[in-house]
This record gives structure tokens, C-alpha cells and sequence, in this order.
């Protein structure tokens, strides 16, 4: 007997499947699966589901002072059965995080901050005092399953005079650990084409699409000549749209440019889940529709992209064996506006709208199901 089948449910191909799961994993797929099952969820051959969606790039240590949320708000509650937090935790904050990240249902991890105090305030680079190697290294053994990657944000503000150097200490430190670096792109110095210059195979350049000075495109609209480079050689674009950090009209010249991010994310913290432009990793997704993607990439995007590039074992795909981590959606057909972070608005006659999460407790050999208020509203039942 089956912990759960799920029966008649879309993918994102529209073809249906039913997907038994059991002691938190995928366990059968099938066209019509007929054991027996201690719940089923029908979704009539209307709900669409992929596997968990993962938001690469969000601000969800509670107890920051500057960009916080609670995971299971942006989480699982939102559709979103992982959350990544980029950088607003240090060495000297992760026990606390982790300690946090650890009551909430959905699956938490962290970039973490080469800064050791983290986002305490807005300047955590200006003083190289703040990178302790030592200290980052001891964090990282400590917490091997919870800190997933580095973040480094290299913008005027953030670095004040130290222009470069505190990404040139995070690549001697990664050097040593091997994990994915994210560097955040904003107001120059440094310039993009310095950063670039000195990224390899897998760094995550984070808020790629936005429409400030120091962007992806040069002064002529084309893609620097830095950007190529760093793309050919494996560099990975990440949205991280955010509250001040995505242009729809660089979004749409890079991809007239066949440039396209290989992870959908939304930064989003409080502020700007509440006020906008971000309001959900959903509602990021949404853009993408109006930017004419197709629905497999979006898709791809937020599940098996990120999974890989995070080198998240067992998450990403809906397969046998991998971890029930399982996100239920809707495209619902309706007329929407969407707006960037200057204010400009596009139109989109479709938007994701999630249902349902399913989360795996892998440890407990459980799942975790959680209805959306929209899932309520479309009456989503789980029957015994």
C-alpha cells in the first residue's frame, strides 16, 4: 500500500500520469496506476504538476534587520518546495539560521554570505576585515547539507573602495570548498566586465537582466564582449528579480539575442512580496509568459536547473526514486499586468497560479501536503 497516489495529473507536456510516492519518495509512474494507497489526490486531468519548484535566489532569515521573510511564507505556502537564501546570513549568524531553517516545512538552504556579518547592514563589504576565511571554512564543514553555495554582492555600495578584491578572496575561497558562487550585479564599481573576467565553469551571476548601467548589454544593445566569454565558459544567469533588479526591455533583447537565464528566481523578502513587484516566485514566472518563453523552460527553470546547478541530490525531476518534492499548479487563462522594477508594464492572457506542495521528509519517511488558499478555492481534495 502506497503512502499516496496521485492520479490523472498534467505535465507540463499535457500528457497524464499517476505518481505513487511512499516513505517520501517517487515510487511508481505510471499511466494508470491501480494498487491501493492510504490517500489519493485526483487531479482530474486538469491540475498540472512538476516537481517541486526551487527559488534560487530569496531573503528568508527571519531575524535579518534589513531583508527577511519566513520560508514557509515564500515557501511552501506559495508553491515553492525549496527556498535558497542568497546571502543574508554570515559565518557569524549561520547556527541561528540554521536553527530556524530547520522548524520550517519547506526545504531551506544558504548561500552564505563571504561577508561574516551577513546583511546587517548594506555596506558588508566595504571592510575587508568582514571576509574571514578561517571562520567561512569552519561554517561550511559545520553545515555541509544546509550551506549550498557562496554569495558574494559586488556593487558600488556593498564594496565601497575595495572595488574587486572581495570577489578575487571569494574565488580563493571556493577554490577550496568547490561550491557554486553567486555574485550579485548592481551600480558599478566594479565594472561588469571586471566580475566577468574572473568567473569560471558554474558561478552564478545573479540579477542578469537588469536595466541599470552596468548591465549585460553594451552601449549599443548588444551583449558585452565579457558576457559572451563568461557564458561560453559556463557562467550561469540567474533573474533574482527583486525590487530593483530586472528590466523587461533587457529581458527581451537578450533573448532576441538567444540569451536566456538558466534559473528563474524572485529575491524576494517582506517588502517586496507585500508591496511588489515581486509578490511571488509565481508571479516571476508569469513575466516569462509574457516574454513569449515557452511554459518547459519556465518550468525547467525553477526545478531541474537549479536543482543541478545547487547539485541538490534526488530534487529537480519527477522520477523514480527522487524525493516527493511536488508542486500542483494551475495556468489559468486571465488577463494579467505585470510590472518590472522601473515600472514598466507588460501584459500576459495566462499566469501561473500553485495549488498544492508536496514536500518529502526524507528522514521521517514522510511527505508533507500543503493547499494553497487558490488549491482551497479550486477545491482540492486528498480523499483516504
Amino acid at each position: 500500500m502506497y503512502d499516496l497516489i496521485i492520479k490523472n495529473a498534467k505535465l507540463i507536456d499535457e500528457t497524464c500520469v499517476d505518481i505513487a510516492i511512499e516513505q517520501g519518495q517517487i515510487a511508481e509512474i505510471a499511466n494508470s496506476i491501480l494498487a491501493r494507497s492510504k490517500r489519493v489526490l485526483d487531479l482530474r486531468n486538469k491540475h498540472y504538476i512538476s516537481a517541486g519548484w526551487i527559488d534560487l535566489h530569496t531573503h528568508c532569515f527571519a531575524h535579518s534587520p534589513i531583508y527577511y521573510d519566513e520560508p514557509d511564507v515564500i515557501g511552501i505556502k506559495a508553491g515553492v518546495t525549496s527556498v535558497v537564501d542568497a546571502g543574508s546570513v554570515g559565518a557569524l549568524d549561520v547556527a541561528k539560521f540554521y536553527q530556524l531553517a530547520r522548524q520550517a516545512h519547506t526545504h531551506v538552504y544558504s548561500f552564505l554570505n563571504i561577508s561574516k556579518i551577513g546583511l546587517i547592514t548594506q555596506s558588508e563589504l566595504a571592510n575587508m576585515d568582514n571576509i574571514d576565511a578561517l571562520l567561512f571554512e569552519q561554517a561550511l564543514i559545520k553545515y555541509p547539507d544546509f550551506v549550498v553555495g557562496i554569495k558574494v554582492r559586488m556593487s558600488r555600495s556593498v564594496v565601497g573602495e575595495n572595488g574587486i578584491e572581495p570577489l578575487i578572496k571569494a574565488k580563493k575561497i571556493q577554490k577550496k570548498c568547490g561550491l557554486p558562487l553567486m555574485i550579485h550585479i548592481g551600480n558599478n564599481p566594479p565594472d561588469l566586465d571586471e566580475i566577468a573576467d574572473l568567473l569560471t565553469e558554474g558561478d552564478i551571476i545573479t540579477h542578469c537582466f537588469n536595466g541599470k548601467p552596468n548591465q549585460i548589454l553594451d552601449k549599443n544593445n548588444n551583449l558585452r564582449d565579457s558576457m559572451k566569454s563568461a557564458i561560453k565558459s559556463g557562467v550561469i544567469l540567474d533573474i533574482g528579480h527583486g525590487g530593483e533588479s530586472f528590466s523587461f526591455s533587457v529581458a527581451e533583447r537578450a533573448k532576441c539575442l538567444g540569451v536566456y537565464p538558466n534559473t528563474i528566481s524572485s529575491d524576494i523578502y517582506a517588502k517586496n512580496r507585500l508591496h511588489g513587484p515581486v509578490l511571488s516566485l509565481a508571479n516571476i514566472m508569469t513575466k516569462f509568459i509574457a516574454l513569449n518563453y515557452s511554459k518547459k523552460r519556465i518550468i525547467d527553470s525553477v526545478t531541474v536547473n537549479p536543482a543541478q546547478i545547487l547539485h541538490l541530490k534526488n530534487k529537480g525531476l519527477i522520477a523514480v526514486g527522487y524525493d516527493a518534492d511536488l508542486t500542483i499548479f494551475d495556468i489559468k487563462q486571465q488577463p494579467t499586468s505585470l510590472s518590472d522594477a522601473h515600472g514598466e508594464v507588460r501584459q500576459s492572457q495566462e499566469q501561473f497560479v500553485p495549488l498544492a506542495s508536496i514536500v518529502a521528509d526524507v528522514a521521517k519517511d514522510d511527505i508533507h501536503i500543503q493547499i494553497t488558499q487558490e488549491g482551497s478555492k479550486n477545491e482540492l481534495r486528498i480523499s483516504s
